[in-house]
């Protein structure tokens, strides 16, 4: 691994997330109700793919965010062509109406989630970083704050805005105060964003973001019967 935004999931798993991995030999995932991703090393062999078998279990789907190819008894449910986005001189600026959120705060941030859908949020999503939100009129309408964490960067991601309140350029102000937070850490920010949303690359890009890499965001179902991993 050249970088660890080449396998982050791996290296936020095997670094600063490590509090929040599950493990079985030498596949890696976050706990469930956390985070979606799986994780395998640079050059996963039969028996790395056991473990992640056995860890998931039978049928399981297990997004990884490297591209693997799977055993021939797994299946390939999706491929997500996705870009990565770093900080290429983003302004980084404190956001005085946002406010911090945390536990008491999940069950508006998943119906905001679920009505504007950024992408997977998860009931402790919010224990993996600072997430920052506006309200208005005391309603949660725009947040976004912090997911992946490989050495030395962060992801910004959970970008959203009520569709009553968009316009007003709250998800640019919110991802400033996340960046501000993430260089105050002496850390760089990152992103990921699906290819077909054109619309949220060339907002991401005109806050100073650039395009570092494409890859594929691959969702694979475990074999129906799992294999018990051989250990040496």
């Amino acid at each position: 691994m050249d970088s660890p935004l080449d396998n982050p999931a791996w290296a936020s798993l095997t670094g600063p997330h490590a509090r929040f991995a599950e493990r079985h030999g030498r596949a890696l995932r976050y706990r469930p109700d956390v985070a979606t991703f799986a994780a395998l090393p640079d050059r996963p062999d039969e028996r790395t793919w056991a473990d992640l078998a056995a860890l998931a279990g039978p049928g399981a789907i297990a997004p990884i965010t490297t591209p693997h190819t799977p055993p021939a008894d797994w299946e390939v449910v999706d491929r997500i062509d996705a870009v990565q986005l770093v900080d290429d001189g983003v302004r980084a600026a404190e956001e005085p109406e946002a406010i911090r959120l945390g536990p008491a705060d999940v069950p508006e941030m998943l119906d905001l989630v679920r009505r504007t859908r950024p992408g997977p949020f998860l009931p402790r999503t919010v224990e993996l970083g600072t997430y920052l939100g506006i309200r208005r009129d005391g309603a949660l309408v725009a947040m976004a704050g912090e997911r992946l964490h490989p050495p030395g960067w962060t992801e910004i991601s959970a970008v959203c805005t009520d569709p009553a309140h968009r316009g007003q350029g709250l998800a640019t102000r919110l991802v400033h105060a996340v960046t501000a937070g993430i260089r105050a850490r002496g850390e760089q920010a990152m992103m990921h964003a699906a290819a077909s949303n054109t619309g949220a690359i060339a907002l991401y890009e005109s806050l100073g973001f650039r395009i570092r890499q494409h890859l594929v965001i691959t969702l694979l179902r475990t074999p129906v019967t799992t294999p018990a991993a051989v250990r040496a």
